[in-house]
This record gives structure tokens, C-alpha cells and sequence, in this order.
């Protein structure tokens, strides 16, 4: 790692393993969980690749991690963040062919904040040209998950549930959807966005706080039979709209937006109706999905970013060294993506 640094500039975290509660991705403050620090440069291990930092995307799991609510612990004094968009500057052995090359990636068990990154050569996809930085930097959570999980609707039916529509991922699997023929139904919290939503293709939109929503999802799953819910909030609503949804129904849960423990109310359907409640963690995915397979996705991706199918919503952009200071603020702006530079 010649003409490389010895240390460099990071947001790192300030607390160890897991905390044990649900609040949700928000922050009140970032200072609460984050710090700036000057830490040894890293070194990339067999697989792994070093990469400088172009751009770094902020997700909700970013924020479930650094508070402790991830599925994965917490380390203090090691950067945050997930996902971002750079150089590979140095690589380990076996991932000598990213060496020179601009990818996204994900960080080895975290750290995109930060000027240089480790990630595992299998978690970084290399770039076309044609493709932005900040559309590199949210290349991998949001559009592969979007991609894997309306494959896994299509193959059950023409119909199919997503909440938090309004966020990065449910507008792309809404529009997605549309594209292949689908009908997506969207979840929303505000009335504003319904207009929006229908415009990327959304079959349906239903406001969640509307008092009436259950009833009238429960006619629109009458007629439409939906048999898959992308599910980023699990709260009692969430259970209410699997419980109207058909026979062998699946609750397919990517996320935790609401800090609300939701209640199983019929176990019943279960048993009899074949229902199934799962996860989906991208990670997995990209771990054992066969490579012919992952390609197919990933060229699909970059083509639909290069031709502006889709494109990158952002609320905010921070440097690193404004993440413990602005980043609270920043989350606090709707339905667009933090986006961190160097």
C-alpha cells in the first residue's frame, strides 16, 4: 500500500454490541452515538479490497446499527456506515482484479464513513462509466433488494404489497413493478404523495393513517389477491394487511421502521391458509445467489440508473467531517437520501 496514508479521517462509533432496544432509525442526536476520530489506515485481508471513499449513502439500517438495534454488533471505535462508491486502491490476495477499479460496495461489517474502506471483493460491483457517484453510492441496498424481492413477487402472482413506498427502495420496486407488468399497492403515511406514487406505477395507494386503511386494503386485496408483502415497517397495520391478503400469503420483513412491537392476532391462518412470515437481509443474498444470476441483476440495475429509469432522490449531502454535527438534521428532511462525501 505504497503513497498510502497511515491513518485517515472517520465517523466512528462510540458504543459495543447491541443495546436491546427498538426505536427506529431516527436520531435526536448524532454526537449520542458517533464521533470524529483519526485512526490507523486499514489493510485489506485475503478477498477483501481497500477502497477510497467517493460517496457514502445513508440507509435506515445505518442508523438501526450505530444505536445498536442491528442484527449485528456494534464495535467501538471502528467507522460507521454500510454502503458508498469508490476507488479500489489496494486489494488482498485473490481480488487482484478490482485493483484500479471505481465500485460500490458494502463495507465489511461496517465502515463507509470514513476516507478508506475495506470491503469483501464479493460485496462490491464494479461501475459503468455512465453511472454518477451518488447513484454508485446507493447502487447496492436499495436496488438489488429491490430487484431480488420483486422477483420473489412475480413468481406468485401479478400483485404485490409494499410499505414505506415513499422511500428510496419503494419507489424503485414500484416502479419496477410497473415495468414487468405488475401491480404494485403502496403503503404511505401522508395523502400528498399518493399522486406520486401512482405516476411510478403504483396499481393502488393507500394512506396508512387513515382510520379506514385495514377495510379498504382488505377490498382492494379481494380483487387484486396480492400474495407477497414487502414490508419495511412491521407495525400492528403491517399484521392487519397480511391477515386481509390470500391464501398462502407471505409477510416478507426487510426492515423495522416503526418502533411499535407488532401482535400476531391469527396464528390460525398459519396453519390453514398456508401463510408464511419471513425476512430478507441482502447481505444473504449476495452471498449465496449464483454469480450468473447476481450479474443478470446487477447489469439490469446499472442499465436502469444509466438511462434514468431511475435515479438517486437526494435530501441532503454532508461532508465527513459535518456527519455528527448535520447528520440528525439531515435525516429529519423526507423522502430523499443523505448522501456523504470526503
Amino acid at each position: 500500500m505504497t503513497n498510502l496514508p497511515d491513518t485517515m479521517f472517520a465517523v466512528v462509533q462510540t458504543h459495543d454490541g447491541y443495546s436491546g432496544t427498538a426505536t427506529g432509525p431516527t436520531l435526536e442526536t448524532a454526537s449520542d452515538w458517533l464521533a470524529e476520530a483519526e485512526v490507523p489506515l486499514p489493510s485489506p485481508g485475503p478477498g477483501q479490497v481497500l477502497i477510497q471513499l467517493r460517496t457514502a449513502s445513508v440507509n435506515p439500517s445505518d442508523i438501526h446499527f450505530i444505536k445498536g438495534e442491528y442484527g449485528q454488533p456494534r464495535v467501538k471505535g471502528t467507522a460507521a456506515g454500510f454502503e458508498g462508491c469508490g476507488d479500489v486502491v489496494a486489494t488482498g490476495a485473490g481480488a487482484e482484479a478490482l485493483q484500479g477499479q471505481r465500485v460500490a460496495f458494502v463495507a465489511a461489517g461496517a465502515g463507509a464513513w470514513a476516507e478508506y474502506v475495506v470491503a469483501q471483493a464479493q460485496m462490491c460491483i464494479p461501475l459503468r462509466p455512465d453511472i454518477s457517484d451518488e447513484d454508485g453510492a446507493a447502487q447496492i441496498v436499495n436496488p438489488l433488494t429491490a430487484m431480488a424481492m420483486v422477483d420473489i413477487a412475480r413468481d406468485v402472482g401479478d400483485a404485490f404489497v409494499v410499505s414505506a413506498a415513499t422511500s428510496q427502495l419503494g419507489k424503485l420496486m414500484c416502479s419496477l413493478g410497473r415495468d414487468l407488468g405488475l401491480k404494485p399497492i403502496a403503503l404511505v403515511r401522508r395523502a400528498d404523495t399518493v399522486d406520486t406514487l401512482i405516476s411510478l406505477g403504483a396499481a393502488e395507494v393507500l394512506v396508512t393513517g387513515d382510520p379506514d386503511a385495514a377495510r379498504q386494503f382488505a377490498d382492494i386485496s379481494a380483487n387484486l389477491k396480492p400474495r407477497v408483502f414487502l414490508d419495511a415497517v412491521a407495525d400492528q397495520l403491517s399484521e392487519q394487511i397480511f391477515c386481509a391478503m390470500p391464501n398462502g400469503a407471505r409477510w416478507v420483513c426487510y426492515g423495522k421502521l416503526s418502533s411499535e412491537l407488532p401482535k400476531l392476532t391469527q396464528m390460525g391462518q398459519l396453519i390453514f391458509m398456508s401463510k408464511q412470515i419471513e425476512g430478507f437481509w441482502l447481505t444473504r443474498w449476495m452471498m449465496e445467489t449464483p454469480p450468473a444470476d447476481q450479474l443478470r441483476v446487477v447489469a439490469e440495475v446499472q442499465a436502469r440508473f444509466a438511462d434514468g429509469r431511475w435515479k438517486t432522490d437526494i435530501s441532503e449531502r454532508l461532508t465527513l467531517r459535518d456527519v455528527v454535527q448535520g447528520l440528525a438534521d439531515a435525516l429529519k428532511k423526507s423522502d430523499g437520501k443523505v448522501i456523504i462525501t470526503p
